[in-house]
């Protein structure tokens, strides 16, 4: 076979692998076809997911948003419950086909799933009872083997007061609706969540002050995940997501939960 002939060749067989790549199915096709979009939430991480005790439904920024992804691929969404502990496992399962909730972008998850375009950038701040505000304010000033640290099992959260205060006393509490009420009645001292949600749960609980929100302890994204390899479908996304914030979209809904 001649030189010439043998790049033709092989550009013909890099075309119809192209070609059959192009047409694989993606997730995109598959909410479109089913018309539903299956969406793993943990439905406790107020603003962004939150299902009330005894209720079927879930509310929060993320909520809304996924019904806005799905009612633009003309489908409905269906909310998959899971545990921050469980996330990975549920979503590399197959169980759904994002997952959307105050999810931190993670070179660890980035490992084993694609994330949407970064939509906010969230880093982790203190929460404490309101006297104690000016006590908590550094990472060194928690980290002290009288400081008692609370936080939720399985998520971010739990990795970053592992790794950040090696020296206070950690304990673990698995509900994260009613974990801020530890503090005060006086079980723990402090807890460092993403910022936005500190500033909520601030406004929630009279008694408790978000420390300096706006200058978090560490630099943080939010995410949505996507299925690995599905460029088809990352691409939809991030630019739905794109469209929701030109036309003021995302921050209506921001807005409604958080202000």
């Amino acid at each position: 076979m001649s030189k010439t002939a043998a790049v033709l060749s092989l550009a013909f067989g890099l075309g119809l692998s192209g070609m059959a790549a192009a047409q694989s199915p993606t997730a995109l096709d598959g909410v479109m076809e089913k018309k539903a979009l299956r969406v793993c939430t943990t439905g406790d991480y107020k603003p962004f997911t939150y299902q009330a005790p005894g209720s079927d439904g879930f509310e929060g920024i993320d909520i809304d948003l996924a019904k806005s992804l799905a009612k633009s691929l003309g489908a409905e969404a269906v909310f998959v419950k899971t545990k921050w502990s469980d996330l990975m496992a549920d979503f590399t399962s197959g169980k759904c086909d994002t997952a959307m909730g105050g999810i931190s972008v993670t070179l660890d998850r980035q490992k084993r799933a694609y994330f949407s375009t970064a939509y906010l950038v969230n880093g982790k701040a203190p929460i404490a009872r309101c006297a104690d505000k000016a006590k908590y304010t550094s990472v060194k000033a928690i980290n002290d083997p009288s400081v008692r640290v609370v936080v939720n099992p399985g998520g971010t959260n739990e990795r970053f007061a592992r790794a950040s205060f090696p020296d206070a006393k950690l304990t673990l509490y698995p509900d994260n609706n009613t974990i801020f009420d530890l503090i005060l009645k006086n079980e723990a001292d402090v807890m460092v969540a993403e910022s936005i949600e500190v500033k909520v749960q601030e406004k929630l609980r009279p008694g408790l002050c978000a420390i300096n929100p706006d200058e978090p302890l560490q630099y943080g994204e939010l995410g949505y995940l996507l299925p690995r390899g599905d460029d088809v479908f990352k691409a939809y996304v991030d630019q739905w997501l794109h469209l929701a914030k030109a036309t003021g979209e995302f921050a209506r809904v921001y807005d409604a939960h958080v202000k």
